[in-house]
């Protein structure tokens, strides 16, 4: 039916999270109708995105900087840490504006399930800026998950050791519900009802 680059296209952009094959083929025609206004600027960009993006040594956020522009903002709280699973969560938290300390991306929750135990996460990084004598708290922005609430429970017990308060989000995030799908406000009001973890 279609060509071996087209094909390539859309098998590629439906393994897009939201995007299936149907999605994929629908964005693939928008894009070679606009060729020289999308297309080829996309592939630029992404050229460029894939060559200068990496990730943050220090919180786990992309950056084209490494320490991150985060990492590096001297008007932000390095007392203040808070720790999300994916950098999608440090976004969301970022667009409410509600946060001003550092971060932490763990890289996932604990799942026995798919496999994923303490050693696949950034845990231990984690414990390690801890006991750094600058930091005070720990804030847990973990999705109110089973997994996520597993996590939490772990990360606590492992830091019931450091001199620092470990808390973790209040309400206003749902049960079931993910950082990255929450509107600013809720995002807002569950950092200022953190409670001790």
């Amino acid at each position: 039916m279609n060509g071996g680059e087209i094909e390539n296209l859309i098998t590629l952009l439906g393994r897009l999270p939201g995007l299936g094959p149907r999605s994929a083929r629908r964005a693939v025609l928008h894009l070679m109708k606009k060729r020289e206004s999308l297309l080829l600027p996309l592939a630029e960009a992404m050229n460029r995105a894939a060559s200068a993006i990496q990730i943050c040594s220090t919180c786990g956020n992309l950056d084209s900087q490494n320490p991150c522009s985060l990492c590096q903002d001297s008007r932000r709280d390095p007392a203040l840490i808070c720790v999300v699973e994916e950098v999608g969560d440090l976004w969301a938290l970022e667009r409410s504006g509600a946060f001003r300390g550092r971060y932490h991306v763990l890289g996932g929750t604990l799942s026995a399930i798919d496999g994923r135990g303490p050693e696949q996460l950034h845990i231990d990084a984690l414990i390690a800026r801890a006991g750094k004598s600058e930091v005070r708290e720990i804030i847990l922005a973990l999705s109110v998950t089973v997994d996520g609430q597993t996590t939490a429970h772990y990360i606590s017990e492992c830091l019931g050791d450091q001199q620092v308060e470990v808390s973790r989000l209040g309400h206003g995030v749902p049960v079931g519900g993910e950082l990255d799908y929450l509107d600013d406000g809720t995002l807002t009001a569950a950092l200022k009802s953190r409670r001790p973890a």
